[in-house]
């Protein structure tokens, strides 16, 4: 199977692939798209060319992105508020106010990078950085509560831009019983929806997610889950085995070094989240410090090398995957091809596991930039998509993904004046 046949609004989502010609006549605007994931490596931050109607199918360009790397202080505040016993209302509020200066300094660079002006952007959608999530129901007081914490303060970012600001999405699909991820599903059914291929798209953050694009399949039919942990348990180790020295296995490094241990890996598989039907979500709620140190007892349990641990985490990833793939998809929508982005995607060891677990199963395993994409601006992209949306009063979830009882308006608005 050619790679290269990937759907044409992929392949328009890549700079410079789209001419001046397809957009004659048609409605175009310039967005930027803000983006923090789990991993807390920085801000990421796409400009990007809408052409069409909202509603119909984009085709979109993308004009410039870059990824600002959080310093120190900034990206040791942001984990030590991860745990919730020190996450006070004044580190919060503080941090939010915080955040919205650096995310619109951000957007500012980046749009200066893509040779635009502030006053050329028609908006900016913001995901925010999450500290907290938990999409399933509490209940208290008699009431079902699912609830959520983006920081990143919209007002401060529309106010510095000068642009209208779109933040803070995840409440309105949880107000309405979904669990208020994933999101980004919604913006992959317009950019790479193929009548006769099913593809399969994997994002490798933090966290693994995937979703799932039937062939010929009209939005209601589309899918998504988080698979389990994508970067952050080997993040974790990683930067714990350094000393902090190091924040992540750039290439695999360390992994290509080890050899999985089977035991281990039985084990770690028989975690309840993997056997969860969806729509399911999960996070650093589970997958964060408690977990690292459950996998370092392991690692004396066991009687393993720093590389033999990395090696089996960066399995458990693949096998995260593979499994999902089996036990939800496989029978139901036999899959062409499965596109992997994220910080995953840079990842040898990490792919050649998923290769060996996917490709005899018929397959093929490709990265963003195989198809002449990008990785790294895949998400931001998608806020600018969703933001697109809200400012127009149209629905922008996917209750197949989320698990909403109903299509609603994500995104609370900032304007700057």
């Amino acid at each position: 199977m050619d790679g290269s046949q990937a759907s044409g609004r992929m392949t328009e989502f890549a700079a410079g692939q789209m001419g001046e010609a397809q957009s004659t006549n048609l409605v175009t605007r310039y967005a930027v798209g803000l983006m923090s994931g789990t991993s807390v490596d920085g801000i990421d931050a796409a400009v990007v060319r809408i052409t069409g109607a909202v509603g119909t199918r984009p085709e979109v360009q993308l004009l410039g992105f870059e990824n600002t790397p959080f310093s120190t202080q900034v990206r040791d505040e942001i984990f030590t508020l991860f745990d919730v016993k020190k996450a006070t209302l004044d580190r919060v509020g503080r941090l939010n106010v915080w955040l919205g200066e650096l995310f619109a300094e951000a957007a500012l660079s980046v749009i200066a990078k893509s040779g635009l002006a502030p006053g050329d952007i028609s908006h900016i959608g913001s995901h925010g950085q999450t500290l907290y999530h938990h999409p399933t129901d509490e209940i208290i007081g008699g009431y079902a509560l699912r609830y959520t914490a983006q920081i990143g303060e919209g007002s401060i970012i529309a106010a510095r831009t000068g642009i209208t600001c779109v933040s803070d999405f995840r409440p309105a699909d949880m107000a309405v019983g979904g669990q208020g991820a994933p999101l980004v599903p919604f913006t992959e059914h317009l950019l790479y929806g193929e009548e006769k291929r099913t593809l399969l798209l994997q994002n490798i953050g933090g966290i693994g997610n995937m979703t799932v694009l039937p062939a010929g399949s009209p939005p209601e039919d589309v899918f998504a889950f988080d698979t389990g942990p994508g970067n952050m348990l080997i993040d974790g180790l990683v930067t714990h085995m350094s000393g902090g020295k190091s924040k992540m296995d750039a290439g695999g490094a360390i992994a290509s070094q080890g050899h999985p241990n089977e035991r281990l890996l039985d084990l770690l598989m028989q975690e309840p989240y993997y056997s969860q039907s969806s729509p399911k979500s999960t996070g650093r709620e589970l997958f964060g410090s408690a977990y690292i140190a459950r996998l370092l007892a392991h690692q004396q349990e066991y009687n393993l090398s720093d590389e033999d641990l990395v090696a089996t985490v960066t399995m458990l990833t693949a096998r995260s995957i593979s499994e999902a793939y089996r036990k939800y998809v496989q029978e139901r929508y036999p899959a062409d091809m499965l596109i992997v982005g994220g910080g995953g995607s840079y990842n040898p060891v990490l792919l050649r596991y998923l290769q060996a677990d996917l490709e005899p199963l018929g397959v093929q395993v490709l990265t963003q930039e195989q198809l002449g994409l990008s990785s790294d601006a895949k998400e931001a992209v998608a806020f600018a998509l969703l933001a697109d949306y809200t400012l127009v009063r149209r629905p922008n979830n996917l209750p197949a993904a989320t698990g909403a009882s109903r299509p609603v308006i994500m995104g609370k608005i900032s304007y700057p004046f």
